[in-house]
C-alpha cells in the first residue's frame, strides 16, 4: 500500500522537474540565439574582405582587424601549448602518484580556488611579474605566460577526471605484463584520457581567446604597426580592440559597425578552434589502443 500511494507522488515530482529543467534549458537557447542574430543583424555588414585583411585605419575608425586576428590566435594557441603539458602532468601526479595525500588535498584546493578568480587578478600577476620582474615588458610572451596560468585550473581539473575515467583493470593488465608505472601510464592510461583531456583544453582555448583583462596589461596594444616578428613583440587582440573601440575611440558612434562586426570575428575564430579541437577529439576517442 506505502509503495502505491507514493509512486504517482514520485512521477508528479519527476514530471515538475522534468519540465522545470526544459525550461532552463529553453531560456539559455532562447538567449544565446538572441545574442547570436543580434551580432549577427549589426556585425554582419561590416564584414568584408577588406574587413577581415587589413590593419586598422583613420584613427581606428576605418580598415580591418588582420593585426588582431593574429594576435588573438597566437595568444590562444600559444598558451594552450604551455598550459596543457603542465596541466596533464600535474593531472598524472595528483591521481596516479599523490592519491588522497593531504599535500594533494591542498594541491587540488588551491587548484579549485584558482578557477574561481577574476581575470582581472591574472592579469595584474602577469603585469607584475612577467612584464616587470621578468623583464618580458608587453609582449606576446608575456600574454601567452598569462593566459596559460589562467587557463591551468580548468584544464588539470578536466584532466584529472578523465584519468579517474580510465579502468583500473587498465593499469593492472598492464602492470602484470611486467610494464613500470610509467610505462603504463605513458602508454596506455594517458592515451585513454587523452580525449577527456582535450575537453579541458577546448574550455581553456576559449576562455583564453576571449579573456580581456588578463592580456591588456601584459601584451595587447591600442594599436601597432608593426607585424608580430618575435615572442617580445606586443600584439593587437580581438577583445580588447572591441574594449578600446567602445571605451576609448575617438568616434564611438562610428565605429559601432566595426565593434559589432570584431564580436563577430572573434565568435566564429573560437568556434572555429572549438571545433578543430572537437574533431581531434572525437578521432582520437573513436582510435582503438
Amino acid at each position: 500500500m506505502f509503495f502505491k500511494s507514493t509512486v504517482p507522488g514520485r512521477l508528479t515530482r519527476q514530471s515538475v522537474m522534468f519540465s522545470f529543467l526544459s525550461l532552463a534549458a529553453c531560456i539559455n537557447m532562447f538567449a544565446l540565439f538572441s545574442v547570436c542574430t543580434f551580432l549577427l543583424w549589426n556585425g554582419l555588414p561590416a564584414i568584408s574582405w577588406e574587413f577581415l585583411t587589413q590593419p586598422p585605419a583613420k584613427a581606428m575608425t576605418e580598415g580591418g582587424i588582420w593585426p588582431c586576428i593574429v594576435g588573438t590566435a597566437l595568444l590562444s594557441l600559444g598558451a594552450l601549448a604551455v598550459s596543457f603539458p603542465l596541466s596533464v602532468a600535474s593531472a598524472v601526479y595528483l591521481h596516479e602518484y599523490a592519491g588522497r595525500s593531504r599535500f594533494a588535498q591542498y594541491i587540488r584546493l588551491g587548484v579549485n580556488n584558482l578557477a574561481g578568480v577574476p581575470s582581472i587578478v591574472f592579469g595584474l600577476f602577469g603585469m607584475s611579474f612577467f612584464v616587470i620582474h621578468c623583464g618580458l615588458g608587453i609582449s606576446l610572451l608575456s600574454g601567452i605566460l598569462t593566459l596559460a596560468v589562467l587557463t591551468l585550473p580548468v584544464i588539470i581539473g578536466t584532466a584529472e577526471e578523465a584519468l579517474r575515467q580510465v579502468p583500473t583493470t587498465y593499469r593492472e593488465a598492464s602492470l602484470a605484463l611486467g610494464a613500470t608505472q610509467i610505462q603504463t601510464i605513458a602508454r596506455v592510461v594517458l592515451p585513454a584520457a587523452l580525449p577527456g583531456m582535450l575537453t579541458g583544453a577546448i574550455l581553456g582555448l576559449a576562455r583564453a581567446a576571449g579573456e580581456t583583462a588578463a592580456i591588456m596589461f601584459t601584451a595587447a596594444v591600442f594599436f601597432t604597426k608593426k607585424d608580430v616578428d618575435s615572442l617580445f613583440s606586443p600584439v593587437m587582440a580581438l577583445s580588447n580592440h572591441m574594449y578600446v573601440l567602445a571605451t576609448s575611440g575617438t568616434e564611438i558612434v562610428k565605429t559601432m559597425p566595426l565593434q559589432y562586426g570584431t564580436a563577430l570575428v572573434l565568435i566564429a575564430l573560437v568556434l572555429g578552434m572549438n571545433l578543430l579541437a572537437i574533431l581531434i577529439r572525437d578521432r582520437l576517442q573513436n582510435k582503438k589502443w
